[in-house]
């Protein structure tokens, strides 16, 4: 991808806090993004933050699902596993040949297993919704509050990315290094079922020794 050409990116769940943690790192790494959430005094509330930045971003908040999805070359959907097959409904006939980023780890209430079966996974589960998107997974490893600050002791925190569709996986290392974090290409998309049990089992660390939420895996070579 030429990043003096870059894609737009729109995010469906901007203001919890996944959504806002990457909406920011977006905007400082100079992609136009497109926001949505159902809160407008949320919605507000963010792009007041991103406008008043720094960054070079062009910024819009969208009305509606569909605006998003029409107009983004990207669209990152940052909300729980729960809500993404209402989404795909919704987005369905409109994400024809585009990228469609699953972050979710498909968690139960108790945070000590995934509610998905051991043969599929939450990006599994969305390809199969859409499927004439192409569903890339990504960021689910990462803990919000390190967007913000992506080294940690002196290291990058690595960002995994799994997904069939090679230039899907491409233009995605792309969008990882902008913003700060190192690009690591796991494998196709059923990898995801790994990366969502790392996921799983960095929080059960992060509570038991109280990381505090400041924590990532790292490939060390």
């Amino acid at each position: 991808m030429n990043m003096n050409n870059k894609k737009t990116i729109g995010i469906i769940g901007a203001t919890g806090n996944m959504g806002s943690a990457l909406s920011k790192s977006l905007a400082r790494a100079g992609f136009p993004l497109l926001v949505y959430g159902r809160d407008r005094e949320e919605v507000r509330s963010l792009m007041e933050e991103l406008q008043g930045s720094k960054s070079s971003s062009k910024i819009q908040d969208k009305p509606s699902i569909q605006d998003v999805t029409k107009e983004a070359d990207v669209i990152i959907l940052a909300v729980p596993y729960q809500a993404e097959r209402e989404l795909a409904n919704q987005m369905r006939d409109l994400v024809t040949q585009k990228i469609v980023v699953s972050i979710s780890n498909p968690l139960n209430d108790t945070y000590d297993a995934l509610v998905t079966d051991p043969d599929t996974s939450a990006a599994e589960e969305l390809q199969k919704a859409l499927p004439d998107a192409t569903v890339v997974k990504s960021f689910n490893t990462v803990f919000a509050a390190d967007y913000a600050q992506p080294d940690i002791d002196g290291k990058k925190v690595d960002a995994f990315i799994a997904g069939d569709d090679e230039r899907a996986v491409e233009e995605m290392e792309e969008i990882v290094k902008a913003m700060g974090l190192n690009p690591l290409v796991a494998g196709s998309l059923s990898t995801s079922r790994t990366l969502e049990n790392m996921q799983l089992l960095l929080i059960q660390l992060n509570m038991k020794n109280n990381y505090n939420w400041r924590a990532g895996w790292k490939i060390l070579h």
